[in-house]
């Protein structure tokens, strides 16, 4: 009887060390967000600087206007601290097979939630982009982690980062060039309504692949490398 209640209380004993020891190795796994992006070239630049102009003149600062880079997200989500070598050489393995490729910005939309984008029209070649990237390093993403919140309202976008870890792949990419996040000022509505009367555009080319770590917005707070294709 004693044996067995020594015995029980061992289990116990090696169950919680073993517990702790997984504890430990989670808490010591860090996750960085990286935003691997498409890289446009000076006409589609330009727009969103001469759109910043404008919002800037109603009181309104763009991430353009706090430094951010020009990006169109092709694939964020979390990595393991640690991963950033692999996931530049899966890059690096894609950009060898594009070149330079037109793309077309035109239009302004601002969602309900007060972000404002500057539209990319979708293209054959730009949405093969965001699948290849999407293929050849979400196999090295945190698989843990976490979902946001609005991605649980939209069984589509569920599915996909429950696959891909992000809500906006394949069929839910839809290329566009951030502005502002979360805007308080109601003078974004009024911009909003005189954009439509003159949509902005520009003709352009996607010219290579940036990978940055970001922030919550999902800007480039550090560019860890950038290729151009040739």
């Amino acid at each position: 009887m004693i044996r067995a209640h020594c015995f029980t209380r061992l289990k116990l004993t090696l169950a919680f060390i073993l517990s702790l020891i997984a504890f430990s190795a989670n808490a010591a796994t860090k996750s960085i967000s990286l935003n691997v992006f498409a890289i446009p070239s000076h006409p589609i630049i330009d727009l969103v600087q001469t759109t910043s102009d404008s919002l800037k003149k109603e009181g309104i600062t763009t991430f353009y206007e706090k430094g951010f880079p020009v990006h169109a997200t092709l694939y964020l989500t979390d990595f393991p601290e640690g991963s950033e070598g692999a996931i530049l050489e899966e890059v690096k393995k894609v950009v060898a097979r594009f070149q330079p490729f037109p793309i077309q910005a035109k239009g302004l939309t601002v969602t309900q939630s007060h972000w404002a984008f500057l539209d990319l029209v979708p293209s054959t070649r730009l949405q093969r982009l965001a699948d290849e990237i999407t293929l050849a390093i979400e196999p090295l993403r945190d698989k843990q982690a976490t979902l946001p919140t609005w991605v649980k309202h939209f069984p589509n976008k569920l599915a996909a980062f429950q696959r891909y870890g992000s809500p906006n792949v394949f069929q839910n990419f839809q290329p566009h060039l951030t502005l502002l996040a979360n805007e308080k000022s109601p003078k974004l509505a009024t911009f909003n309504s005189k954009m439509k009367a003159n949509p902005p555009q520009a003709t352009g080319q996607i010219v290579g692949i940036g990978v940055g770590i970001s922030d919550q917005w999902g800007q480039q707070k550090e560019v860890v490398a950038h290729y151009l294709f040739k």
